[in-house]
């Protein structure tokens, strides 16, 4: 049987050791607008910030995790290595993200005709794809 979806988006979870870097990228330099902050069951905070429909959830907990997931992009690991924002200003936030000092391992880069995107990496090494469509 097959998934009977109820809501057109997803809620994504990124777990971090330090929110306030995570919220300076995500709130700040994305603009992603804050819908809630709430305790986290068992210690620790999670900071809900909206994409569109989808909730991106910066979750710090206490304790702390015991390992940190391994960075590096695509040819690091297996496993979630990057998620997607379709967006109108793509170039924009990638010059705003290199004025900001993050890194930019995909700069502006047309994949076929008519989309172009780009890859900022997070305070914690996490990559998130910029994906716009003319």
């Amino acid at each position: 049987m097959s998934l009977k979806i109820t809501k057109p988006a997803i809620d994504l979870g990124i777990l971090t050791r330090k929110a306030g870097p995570m919220l300076s990228f995500y709130r700040d330099m994305l603009g992603l607008p804050v819908e809630g902050t709430m305790p986290m069951p068992g210690g620790g905070t999670m900071h809900r910030l909206k994409a569109g429909d989808s909730i991106i959830k910066i979750i710090e907990v206490d304790p702390q995790p015991k390992a940190d997931g391994i960075v590096g992009g695509l040819r690091a690991a297996t496993g979630y290595r990057y998620w997607t924002i379709h967006v109108s200003n793509l170039n924009d936030a990638v010059t705003r993200a290199e004025k900001s000092g993050y890194k930019v391992p995909v700069g502006a880069k047309v994949i076929r005709e008519g989309v172009t995107i780009a890859i900022i990496e997070d305070p914690d090494g996490n990559w998130v794809e910029l994906l716009e469509t003319k």
